[in-house]
């Protein structure tokens, strides 16, 4: 565990609203220790995560309490997100820093193209010795396609640039057996198990912030699950420092053993979205889970309008989701040729036959 934390070179930091907000304020004494500390890590590469435009627009506003509709919360969220932007960048540039504002959406990174997108820039700012600040756009995300919480969202930041670390920075402090404040809950310093901590988790009653500790744990296991290592930490001074010492501060959660995914099937398991369905028989998910590509003799049924190099869901017998494609035919080209074997297809399509979905372009659950 200790050499998770000293040996990770690029690391993810998650602040959430809770943390920027002292006094009905943002916490401008918070920013500038972190942004110490940072300066300090000469041979790291950081990623802020940042929650708090809509605390900065109460403020900047002189507001009396959070908006409640979300056209209110986009629209003062508009204005906080260039306060905090100001104030992040006039701390860090005393320090000699130099920041970079990203905004995303999940209906963004849904879409393949963007996705590689985000990732190139996120990873070009960190090139040119840039610290990316990221935030989920508020001002145009809507409840339906919001992250739901920026713990999410610095979950797929961390796959996005491939960090050695995500820190989510937690008013808690940890994970513990109960109410933090209680006597009587312990924090629980190291977790491999993620579904055995959920049962000590609670949702959030933050003022400004959405999450809570469950929202905290479930974003980790989408990191975890991608060998990124997370540690849930205290709001302190030189937190940043303190964790890339190797000090533990607050719960670490160990990353899976599991092979690792690559970017393009990390994107296609959690992020795209199915434009069709498509049914195959036994053979053919006994082959899918064995690493084979997706042939035509093996599909039942075709669902859905979708063309090449769309993704589709792909379902057993039983009608379950076991995985996630990117396909290389129509959905009227799968429906002349499903249950065909190869040599029939050239004759029906005429052209070479290729596989329906590749291996290297198909996520199996």
């Amino acid at each position: 565990m200790e050499n998770y934390l000293k040996n990770a070179r690029r690391i993810v930091i998650k602040i959430g609203s809770q943390l920027l907000e002292k006094n009905g304020s943002i916490d401008t004494d918070f920013i500038k220790n972190l942004s110490e500390n940072i300066k300090k890590l000469k041979d790291k590469e950081i990623v802020i995560v940042s929650s708090g435009a809509i605390l900065a627009g109460v403020k900047k506003l002189n507001l009396k309490q959070k908006p409640k509709s979300i056209t209110e919360k986009q629209a003062v969220a508009a204005v906080g997100q260039a306060y905090l932007m100001q104030i992040y960048d006039r701390i860090f540039s005393e320090n000699g820093l130099v920041i970079g504002q990203i905004l995303l959406t999940v209906e963004g990174l849904r879409e393949r193209k963007r996705y590689i997108l985000a990732q190139n820039t996120l990873n070009k700012l960190i090139d040119m010795k840039v610290i990316p600040v990221v935030n989920e756009n508020d001002t145009i995300a809507i409840e339906e396609i919001v992250f739901g919480d920026n713990d999410f969202l610095a979950a797929h930041v961390s796959i996005l640039t491939n960090a050695d670390l995500l820190v989510i920075l937690s008013t808690a402090g940890g994970v513990y057996t109960g109410e933090p404040e209680s006597e009587s809950s312990v924090l629980i310093k190291e977790i491999k198990s993620i579904e055995e901590a959920l049962k000590y988790a609670g949702a959030s009653t933050s003022k400004f912030g959405t999450g809570g500790m469950r929202s905290k744990l479930e974003a980790a296991k989408i990191a975890v699950s991608h060998q990124i290592p997370v540690i849930i930490a205290p709001k302190k001074e030189d937190i940043l420092l303190d964790i890339s010492q190797g000090k533990l501060t607050g719960s670490f959660i160990h990353p899976e053993k599991q092979k690792k995914l690559s970017r393009k099937k990390s994107w296609l398991k959690l992020l795209s979205a199915p434009k069709g369905r498509i049914t195959v028989d036994k053979g053919a998910e006994k082959a899918l889970k064995d690493g084979k590509s997706l042939l035509p003799a093996g599909i039942k049924n075709v669902e859905g309008i979708f063309y090449k190099n769309d993704v589709v869901a792909i379902l057993n017998e039983e009608g379950k989701i076991i995985g996630k494609g990117i396909t290389n035919f129509s959905y009227k080209e799968l429906k002349k040729i499903k249950g065909k074997k190869s040599s029939e297809v050239e004759k029906i399509l005429k052209r070479k036959f290729t596989e329906v979905i590749h291996r290297d372009n198909l996520v199996v659950f």
